[in-house]
């Protein structure tokens, strides 16, 4: 179905929206340490869709918490696009995750008491700015939500929800969106809406959009997929299909992890 507004310019980014360089996230300490990150390495282009796969204990989650600033590494540097975000104070983070990244979570995370409307407005919002009626009117239209605006949160069907919760990622057009797990929660429908979306988003509005999933048919939409197995890449698989992201994972079905790794 033809957009109703003409296509929005893309944002003018560095050559890599995220730029990691030897991240080491540990936790605990002695014998008990786990070490779920070591000198992990990656880029994610500007304009691209990239999954984040391995095997549960892989450190898959902790890589993206310490991309968006949602967790410290030990060691290493992790850039937003211009921005050193290793080493910024908590203010600065904020400040951070608020201007430049939209998540999309699992759990959708909308707050009860708003309606959807209000929810996908919300960042503009707290940052004190005005959203741009235009290309929040062109979200809301491509996610098919115009009549579910009104609407609270109890009143939304899952798959619903966690469009509002798309919706209110892209609302400040941010330099990336970190999707942890988003269809994890929703039927086998609402799952390729939502997919669809995020790889819509990517192809038409040129987001940067990087998702951790389990999911190998999640994985097929994305541009390319990055593989962790105890705390280290170890595959990196471009225009993946749904048989060729299983085939990698089979060879991780045997993998012992080596002690202290992994989470």
């Amino acid at each position: 179905m033809p957009l109703a507004n003409p296509p929005a310019p893309q944002l003018t980014r560095t050559r890599a929206a995220v730029d990691a360089t030897n991240l080491l996230r540990a936790y605990g300490s002695g014998e008990a340490q786990v070490v779920a990150l070591r000198n992990v390495s990656v880029q994610f282009a500007s304009g691209a869709f990239t999954a984040i796969m391995g095997p549960s204990g892989s450190g898959k989650s902790t890589l993206m918490h310490c991309l968006a600033g949602l967790d410290t590494v030990d060691r290493g540097s992790v850039r937003i696009g211009d921005t050193e975000i290793t080493g910024l104070n908590d203010k600065a983070l904020t400040r951070l995750r608020r201007d430049k990244i939209g998540f999309i979570f699992q759990q959708f995370n909308l707050l009860p008491t708003l309606t959807a409307e209000e929810n996908i407005l919300l960042p503009a919002s707290i940052a004190g700015a005005k959203a741009d009626p235009a290309w929040i009117g062109r979200v809301i239209a491509t996610l098919d939500l115009a009549d579910r605006l009104t609407h609270k949160p109890t009143e939304l069907s899952g798959g619903q929800q966690q469009r509002v919760a798309c919706a209110r990622a892209l609302a400040t057009r941010p330099e990336v969106v970190f999707a942890d797990e988003p269809t994890g929660n929703l039927d086998t429908r609402s799952s390729g809406e939502v997919l669809r979306f995020l790889r819509r988003s990517v192809d038409d509005f040129g987001q940067t959009i990087v998702m951790v999933t389990h999911d190998p048919s999640a994985a097929a939409h994305a541009d390319r997929v990055v593989f962790l197995a105890d705390g280290q890449i170890v595959e990196d698989l471009h225009r993946p299909t749904a048989d060729s992201v299983i085939d990698t994972m089979r060879g991780f079905e045997n993998r012992v992890p080596l002690a202290g790794e992994g989470r």
